[in-house]
């Protein structure tokens, strides 16, 4: 009888993290934000404007950062791959069931059903791409400072690789899923420069303070789990 190895609990804790936020990235990500601000910023002034879907996917790149500092390179990226298709599965859960009948008396018409948990072809589109090449680099990037320095400086790796990634991230959602995708397929409305300028600052300032203050959790995760 072959012996039972238990999956440590660091791993399975982030990766359900890292896979439930991707998920409710996937699915908050046709709403747009908006935050005010006590400063003047480039692009959007006093007001953030961001895809709903910041807030969560936020969390991804904090897990992945945790996943990768306790478990290495190759982990963290088979965490991305999986996330994937995870992602995918998601995506074709809801379609099925969008597409399935509905009982007459339910209390939610098919109409409003659909418009909330199905974003357009763009999102789609744009925050798949987005996420296997950020993902991906975020991996990447905090891996190869780490090389350099040594198990030192966990903070740099934290918020220099999540800083990279995460410009790459929201060039390429925003442009793909809000000007490119539309303009292209013809799908959904196609925003102007400024107002696709307007969101990735908006979507990018948040991201990045997000990184900076939650470095203290990374350092606390990863110890109660190296442990």
């Amino acid at each position: 009888m072959r012996a039972e190895s238990p999956l440590p609990v660091g791993a399975v804790a982030l990766a359900g993290l890292f896979v439930t936020a991707l998920v409710t990235a996937q699915l908050t990500a046709s709403k747009l934000l908006l935050f005010e601000v006590p400063v003047q910023l480039p692009a959007t002034g006093s007001s953030l404007v961001l895809p709903g879907a910041a807030l969560a996917y936020a969390l991804t790149f904090f897990a992945s950062d945790c996943y990768s500092e306790l478990y290495g390179r190759r982990a963290a990226q088979t965490l991305v791959n999986v996330g994937f298709v995870m992602t995918l599965v998601m995506l074709a859960l809801v379609w099925t069931t969008i597409e399935a009948p509905i009982a007459p008396f339910s209390e939610i018409g098919q109409a409003e059903f659909s418009r909330v948990l199905w974003s357009s072809a763009n999102i789609v589109a744009g925050s798949l791409l987005a996420y296997v090449v950020s993902q991906n680099v975020d991996v990447l990037a905090f891996h190869a400072i780490r090389e350099r320095t040594g198990a030192a400086r966990l903070w740099l790796r934290n918020v220099g690789s999540t800083a990279a990634s995460q410009a790459i991230d929201t060039v390429i959602f925003v442009t793909v899923g809000f000007w490119a995708a539309p303009s292209l397929l013809d799908v959904g409305s196609v925003y102007g420069f400024d107002q696709i300028l307007s969101l990735i600052v908006g979507q990018y300032v948040l991201k990045l303070a997000i990184a900076v203050l939650d470095t203290p959790f990374v350092y606390g995760v990863t110890r109660l789990f190296d442990r």
